[in-house]
């Protein structure tokens, strides 16, 4: 058993027993939380940990508005989600980075369905039922590509690199598979759907690049044309759908599904991975600012509004405002499809961005309201802080760096 393994199950052990504790005294279910993320950090590298643990912590922090819950354990599940985030940084193990995909899916079955007062059976069904479907794609896909890396079939390599992108556009909300996406947004708890809309995009989205990039070939450049395709589509249906939306939650849901397909076009870079740093440098920025915004805008919803200046900022980061976070995620990523020659691609990803302009602005305005101190407040204001990290450290100097040697590792791991 490895170092970072043998913490990671250390860490495991804190978050069961206070999650077991938290029946009695909830708040320890918090507190073990934490120190099972601060005990997870130390297993992962800095510049990827550090803002896993910033988001799975604010995501915690808005449990505490979610009135009733279930005793602390959702502590529990969130912290689980947190770690399993951060060692998927860590493993080159086939076994574990599929572990780590469904230790980070399962536990969005149960908060999926967190209301106050009640559980939301209906919205659980209707997710739980996408997402098994989406899991067994991926896991299916998955297996079948790695079979193909050692015994290749040209046959079996496309279903495997079909059913894998299937089931992560399935998984992370991808149109035309987003069916599930608008409804429950609109119909869950803000608090649930805000984890599930930032700490549980990540892990799928690693998952699928390093499967893909251990097992590309001659055969992946073109292959790449399906999933350029189902990007393009999604851009354009999520960013329509959130222009036509009134209801705040619907058009959070639709512009997910918009991002999402903004990050599907890091899966084009595969083919040629000396630019996949670029693409890995990209999706994760977008991944962390989409993360802080849709905390932010949820938490927003949940409580009525929230400091005006906040949601603007978020709104801006969204929007993909120079030096704001989302501005460097999609700027490395058009860097990277412009050296992959998709200049059609990076014309749809500059469109689209100038379509999502008035709704995001529309959000903030109608979400924004005076300053008070209360919970919502001080989480959006560290969501704030989260996403203008990158007004004073320049991406280029402290992230790209390491994103190239996670690339390199990422390509020889199987």
């Amino acid at each position: 058993m490895t170092a970072d393994l043998t913490m990671i199950m250390v860490a495991l052990v804190v978050l069961t027993l206070s999650a077991v504790f938290s029946f009695k005294f909830r708040a320890l279910g918090l507190i073990g939380a934490i120190i099972a993320l601060l005990i997870g950090l130390t297993t992962c590298p800095f510049h990827f940990g550090i803002f896993i643990f910033v988001i799975a912590v604010i995501n915690l922090l808005s449990l505490c508005a979610l009135d009733g819950g279930i005793k602390g354990v959702d502590y529990g599940l969130v912290g689980l989600m947190g770690l399993a985030t951060m060692y998927i940084f860590t493993t080159n193990d086939f076994a574990m980075v599929l572990a780590a995909l469904v230790l980070v899916s399962v536990p969005t079955y149960i908060l999926v369905m967190l209301r106050d007062g009640r559980a939301n059976v209906e919205v659980g069904v209707k997710y739980i039922t996408f997402m098994v479907l989406a899991t067994v794609l991926f896991l299916v896909g998955a297996i079948i590509l790695v079979y193909t890396a050692n015994v290749f079939n040209e046959y079996l390599y496309v279903l495997g690199y079909v059913m894998l992108v299937l089931g992560l556009c399935l998984e992370i909300g991808v149109a035309p598979f987003h069916e599930w996406v608008p409804d429950v947004f609109a119909s869950a708890d803000p608090i649930p759907i805000s984890i599930i809309a930032s700490l549980a995009k990540i892990v799928p989205f690693v998952a699928a690049l390093w499967i893909l990039v251990a097992t590309a070939n001659d055969m992946t450049a073109s292959l790449s044309l399906f999933t350029a395709v189902l990007a393009a589509i999604s851009m354009f249906v999520g960013n329509i759908g959130a222009l036509t939306s009134k209801e705040h939650a619907r058009v959070l849901g639709y512009s997910t599904v918009a991002n999402m397909g903004y990050l599907l076009t890091c899966l084009v870079v595969v083919a040629n991975p000396e630019y996949l740093y670029l693409a890995l440098t990209g999706g994760l920025l977008l991944l962390f600012s989409n993360a802080a915004g849709k905390i932010g805008f949820f938490n927003a919803i949940k409580e009525k509004g929230a400091y005006s200046l906040l949601m603007f900022i978020l709104a801006f980061s969204f929007i993909g405002i120079p030096p704001l976070m989302g501005f460097w995620g999609k700027l490395f990523i058009l860097l990277s499809l412009a050296e992959m020659e998709y200049f059609w691609l990076v014309g749809i990803v500059v469109i689209n961005s100038a379509i999502s302009i008035p709704y995001y602005i529309r959000l903030a305005n109608e979400l924004g309201v005076s300053w008070e101190l209360n919970l919502t407040n001080i989480i959006c204001v560290a969501a704030v802080i989260l996403i203008m990290v990158t007004v004073l450290f320049v991406p280029v100097e402290w992230f790209s760096t390491h994103m190239a040697a996670m690339a390199h590792t990422v390509g020889i791991a199987l």
